[in-house]
């Protein structure tokens, strides 16, 4: 066989690996229901702060900087305790939708790892058009 071709061979082999490799982070967006069902598996799930509750988000930094639980509840109305152990994201009061990446463990979501929560949170400028146009004119 020439050079080239075990070059190539190798490209081709390196490339399928990475392909691969990056199928496991490809997931589907689950219900809070069917995270219950995967009990221990990871799943991401996409659901909103639940404002019904008095206190939806638990925080005591003198106690533990490094938890914050809250409650939220999906697009069909399916309610959980999440578990995040971490300090509380920013502007959390303020998100119109959080994206949750971590187990269920009972009736409690857990997410372990820094990533696992992502926050979405409202436009500046969905209730002032004015605003973004002067926004943009300057830019």
């Amino acid at each position: 066989m020439k050079k080239i071709h075990i070059v190539a061979l190798v490209a081709i082999a390196a490339i399928i690996a990475v392909l691969i490799s990056m199928m496991g982070d490809l997931s589907t967006y689950e219900t809070i229901a069917s995270a219950r069902q995967k009990q221990g598996q990871p799943v991401t799930v996409i659901a909103k702060l639940d404002r019904t509750v008095p206190n939806p988000i638990q925080y005591d930094p003198a106690r533990n900087a490094n938890f914050t639980a809250f409650y939220v509840v999906d697009s069909l109305g399916n309610k959980a305790k999440v578990e995040y152990h971490f300090e509380k994201p920013f502007d959390m009061e303020k998100s119109e939708r959080i994206v949750l990446k971590g187990t269920m463990k009972g009736d409690i979501f857990e997410i372990t790892r820094k990533d696992g929560i992502l926050i979405k949170c409202p436009s500046k400028y969905k209730d002032d058009p004015k605003a973004a146009q002067n926004n943009l004119s300057r830019n």
